[in-house]
C-alpha cells in the first residue's frame, strides 16, 4: 500500500462560469490526485494585484499518494485542461482557474517553482478564510502556528463574502464500498486492473494463488483426467484464502478488491466436469458459499475472444498458449448464465474490448467512473 498523505489546496477562477470551473476542477482533483475529504465554503473576492473580474475562491482537502512534485504537475496539468495558460509574466491577470498548493503535511519545501507551504498564503484574506474554514487547528510548518491563529494576524483587510453556492464533494469508491471483486475470462485483465485500483486507492488486495496450483498446467494437456482435482483444489484454496483474508479485515472499517469471487468456482466446474462430478461439486460449493462474505459490487470484465487470445499470448505462460477460442467462448457463456441467475451479487458488466486501462488514463477513469456510479438494485 502507497503512503496516503494530506495536502491542502487553494482553488480560485474570476472567468466565465466560476462555480463550474471550479467543480470541474474539483472532480478532476478527485479522479487525479487522491481523496477530497473536505470542501470549504465558497468566498468572492475582489481580484487581488491586477483590475479584473470578482474571484470565487475556496480550499480543499485531500489525500493522496503523489508526491509533492508530481502533484504540481498533475495541479497545471488540470489547469492547462480547463484552458488555462499560465503566462511567464510576472503580473497578475483574470484566469479560468488556478490550483495552489497551500500545506503538504508538515513539508517545507523550496524547490525551482515548488514553494511549500505557499510563501505568500499567509497574506491572503481569499486563502485563509476557507483554510481556515477546514483546518483551523492544522500547524503553519514555518509560522509554527494554527491556521485560525494565522487568520487573526492577518494584514490584509480586503473584503471576503461567503456565498450560498457549494461546490459538492466527489465520493471516493473507499467511501461507497468496502469489498470489490473483479472477475473475467482468461486474459481479461481482471487481475492488472485489481492491483492499479488496489495501489490508487490503497486497498487491501485478495490475489488468486492460481501459480501455486501443481494440476493447472497438467489439466491444459489432459483436460477430461485432471479437470476434477484441478477445480477441487482451486475451490478450496479459494475458500480458505477468501474465509482468511476477508476475516481479518473489518468489512466496515477496510476497503478490499480482490480479483477473483468464489463464484468463478462454480463457473469452470460447469463447463470441464462431468455431469456426475458437477453434481458432487455443487454440494461442496453450496456448503462453502454460505460462509463467504459477498462484495459490495462484483464486477465482471467483458473482453472480445479475440482480445483475450492476444493478452495470453502477450503474457506468455506456457500452458495457457494453447488455450482455444472455444473454450474461452464456454467460459464466457458460463459466466453470463451465472449471473443471469444471481440478481443479489449486484453485478456490474463492463466491456473493456476497446478500452487499454494499463496504458491510457481516461480508459483506467471511465472504468472507474462506471464503478462509482453503480447502484445495487
Amino acid at each position: 500500500m502507497k503512503i496516503q498523505r494530506t495536502t491542502y489546496i487553494s482553488l480560485g477562477s474570476n472567468e466565465g462560469n466560476r462555480l463550474n470551473h471550479l467543480q470541474t476542477a474539483v472532480n478532476l482533483i478527485a479522479q487525479k490526485v487522491g481523496r477530497i475529504t473536505k470542501v470549504s465554503a465558497v468566498y468572492r473576492t475582489k481580484s487581488w494585484g491586477f483590475d479584473g473580474h470578482d474571484f470565487y475562491n475556496i480550499c480543499i482537502e485531500v489525500f493522496t499518494n503523489l508526491n509533492p512534485e508530481t502533484l504540481i504537475k498533475t495541479l497545471l496539468s488540470i489547469e492547462n485542461q480547463l484552458g488555462r495558460l499560465r503566462s511567464t509574466s510576472a503580473s497578475y491577470s483574470n484566469r479560468i482557474i488556478d490550483l495552489d498548493i497551500l500545506l503538504f503535511e508538515d513539508e517545507i519545501i523550496f524547490y525551482d517553482h515548488l514553494k511549500i507551504p505557499h510563501p505568500k498564503m499567509l497574506e491572503r484574506n481569499f486563502v485563509m478564510v476557507p483554510l481556515a474554514e477546514i483546518a483551523p487547528q492544522v500547524i503553519h510548518p514555518i509560522a509554527k502556528k494554527s491556521n485560525q491563529f494565522c487568520l487573526q494576524q492577518i494584514s490584509d483587510t480586503s473584503d471576503i463574502e461567503k456565498l450560498t453556492v457549494t461546490i459538492n464533494r466527489p465520493i471516493a469508491l473507499v467511501e461507497k464500498f468496502n469489498y470489490i471483486a473483479i472477475e473475467g475470462n482468461i486474459g481479461s485483465g481482471k487481475t492488472t486492473l485489481a492491483k492499479k485500483m488496489g495501489d490508487d486507492f490503497n486497498a487491501k488486495l485478495v490475489l488468486e494463488r492460481f501459480a501455486d496450483n501443481p494440476f493447472l498446467p497438467k489439466f491444459y494437456q489432459d483436460q477430461e483426467r485432471y479437470a476434477f482435482p484441478l477445480e477441487m483444489s482451486f475451490l478450496a484454496d479459494r475458500y480458505h484464502q477468501l474465509s482468511d483474508d476477508l476475516a481479518q479485515f473489518d468489512l466496515f472499517k477496510n476497503f478490499i478488491i480482490s480479483d477473483y469471487f468464489i463464484f468463478k468456482s462454480l463457473i469452470f466446474a460447469q463447463i470441464t466436469l462431468t455431469k456426475e462430478e458437477y453434481n458432487l461439486y455443487g454440494k461442496m460449493f453450496n456448503i462453502m458459499y454460505k460462509e463467504i462474505a459477498k462484495p459490495d459490487v462484483y464486477v465482471y470484465l467483458y473482453q472480445s475472444t479475440d482480445r483475450l487470445l492476444d493478452n495470453i499470448k502477450k503474457r506468455g505462460r506456457d500452458y495457457e498458449q494453447n488455450i482455444q477460442p472455444s473454450y474461452l467462448d464456454k467460459i464466457h457463456r458460463g459466466y453470463l448464465d451465472f449471473i443471469k441467475t444471481r440478481e443479489q451479487l449486484n453485478t456490474l458488466i463492463i466491456d473493456v474490448s476497446d478500452l487499454d486501462f494499463v496504458n491510457n488514463d481516461s480508459d483506467y477513469h471511465t472504468i472507474i467512473e462506471q464503478i462509482l456510479n453503480f447502484k445495487s438494485e
